[in-house]
């Protein structure tokens, strides 16, 4: 494929910087996004209240505390693996990785939203409503998932 087919006048190097710099940045405010969740989860544990929770409720605190430090540890990975094979020549390599690491932060991110959701209705009101507010929460990321697999299906659809 030449340049003028790809819509871009840049070579592969310049491509591959160019999409790094666009993963990098939404990794930036994915994180974001994760420090803040761990640190209301980090909050929590300092509660008054938190001594209150049945055993079920520390088990789903904890269960969000792995998982928030699981997507904070994905969401880092990409720096890692720029930082350790930086001038190597690997960058489309690192991009390829960096993409999927970057997805699985987003699936898991997603996860740690629908429980934290969950997680405070189920101690604000009750187990039930934790149940169906973690139903509706998973419904809408469902929603928002499929929507973005649509577009970019219809996209490509549209390209060829």
């Amino acid at each position: 494929m030449d340049r003028a087919e790809r819509g871009r006048d840049e070579t592969p190097e310049q491509r591959a910087d160019r999409n790094f710099a666009d993963i990098l940045q939404e990794l930036r405010v994915v994180l974001t996004g994760t420090q803040l969740i761990s640190g209301f989860l980090l909050a929590v544990a300092f509660q008054s209240r938190f001594t209150e929770l049945d055993q079920d409720e520390v088990v789903h605190y904890l269960v969000l505390v792995g998982i928030a430090a699981l997507a904070t540890l994905l969401g880092m990975t990409p720096v890692v693996v720029h930082r350790i094979h930086f001038q190597k020549s690997l960058k489309t390599e690192i991009v390829q990785l960096a993409n999927v690491l970057l997805m699985a932060t987003l699936a898991v991110v997603s996860v740690l939203v629908v429980g934290v959701t969950s997680f405070i209705f189920e101690v604000v009101l009750s187990s039930s409503a934790g149940i169906w507010a973690s139903v509706v929460c998973a419904a809408v990321v469902v929603g928002l998932w499929s929507l973005a697999w649509f577009v970019r299906r219809n996209g490509a659809a549209a390209h060829d």
